[in-house]
């Protein structure tokens, strides 16, 4: 009886500690020129789910995505996105008890249309990927969180041509870290690849190409965006052309296909526009959202294999869901809807997974790219 009061109370302390702490929204959007705000700062009411802005930076132009740094203390975007012949990567630092957003710096990425960055667990490297030139550009993060010049670069060619108007060359669109931080994985949506590479932060340059490998995921399929499992021991990739997860089992580090299962229902059988995919923190569920026609997210069971259930499917609300994000207590799910320009705040049943549209939604102009952090 004593140990169960004591278990009890511990739980109290937790619950209490996370919900004391406050959490913060940041933004990317396509503002399209310098002088409109870009990236947007809101704190996250724990109870409600109701988002107030605090901060915001007009520094740069198209942050089409956004990362933060482990600590809270950098913000680092894709900028420059959609504009032609150009890419570069910027920084910001962020002071939570000031509430303040402040334009650090700003490299170039030498590639064109930059969709996605990443940065490590140790802070000292920043990796991008952009998609109309596919590349890879890896960059050091200096004490200060400024970018520093390019470390490593490499350039993607080739695409599988399955779909001609998506896949006539390689397009890189995700960089995803493993949990323990040793490998990184690139979804290319144009040729139907995922590519791996071991990584070591305190190499420079710490992506290990000669050890490099990749898989071929099915033709056609367009993998976009990739999350792990907790343990790092499972990998669940979103295939944006054909409207599918395909979960790996990653448990030797190599990564074997173990199911593929659709994100919308049997009568949808084209114009797939899949877009993100995320795993709830207590690793129960798992959430996608799908563009195009159905504007949703389909959500699932994560079995105890690692495999997947479909056990419904919720309306954003808005239109083009590009991103989302599950703030770390696993309470809420905020959805970015690019072409109606808004934000949705989802409340989550932590018991069935299943989620509850809470207030209005927040317009925020061109909305791209969300995430969240406790502080």
């Amino acid at each position: 009886m004593r140990i169960q009061k004591i278990v009890l109370f511990i739980s109290f302390l937790i619950g209490t500690s996370l919900y004391s702490q406050k959490q913060f929204v940041f933004f990317g959007s396509y503002n399209w020129d310098k002088g409109s705000e870009a990236v947007y700062v809101y704190e996250l009411d724990n109870d409600t789910g109701k988002l107030s802005k605090v901060a915001s930076s007009s520094d740069v132009i198209n942050p089409g995505y956004i990362t933060v740094s482990s600590d809270g203390k950098y913000i680092y975007a894709s900028s420059d996105a959609k504009t032609p012949n150009y890419g570069t990567v910027s920084s910001f630092a962020f002071d939570a008890e000031k509430k303040s957003l402040t334009f650090l710096n700003q490299q170039k990425t030498g590639g064109e249309n930059p969709v996605y960055v990443n940065v490590d667990k140790s802070g000292k490297w920043l990796i991008n990927a952009t998609y109309n030139q596919a590349t890879i550009s890896v960059f050091p993060l200096l004490d200060n969180g400024k970018i520093d010049s390019i470390a490593q670069h490499f350039k993607f060619t080739e695409g599988s041509g399955v779909n001609p108007k998506r896949q006539e060359k390689a397009h890189t669109h995700s960089v995803v870290f493993s949990p323990d931080s040793k490998t990184v994985l690139f979804a290319d949506l144009g040729a139907d690849q995922i590519l791996q590479y071991p990584f070591d932060a305190s190499q420079n340059p710490p992506l290990i190409k000669n050890k490099s490998t990749f898989i071929n995921t099915k033709p056609g399929s367009g993998p976009r965006h990739i999350t792990f499992s907790k343990n790092g021991k499972l990998v669940y990739s979103i295939e944006e052309l054909a409207g599918m997860i395909s979960v790996y089992d990653f448990s030797d580090s190599n990564l074997k296909e173990i199911q593929r299962i659709a994100t919308h229902p049997d009568k949808i059988t084209e114009g797939f526009e899949s877009s993100d995919v995320h795993i709830s923190p207590d690793g129960k569920f798992l959430y996608a959202t799908n563009r195009g026609k159905e504007n949703n997210i389909a959500i699932f069971k994560v079995l105890n294999d690692g495999k997947l259930e479909s056990i419904g499917y919720q309306k954003t609300g808005g239109k083009h869901p590009r991103t989302f994000a599950i703030d770390e207590t696993g309470k809420f799910i905020i959805v970015t809807n690019v072409i109606s320009q808004d934000v949705t705040v989802f409340k989550r049943n932590l018991e069935t997974g299943m989620l509850k549209k809470v207030g209005k939604p927040v317009k925020i102009k061109n909305v791209t790219c969300v995430k969240i952090k406790m502080y």
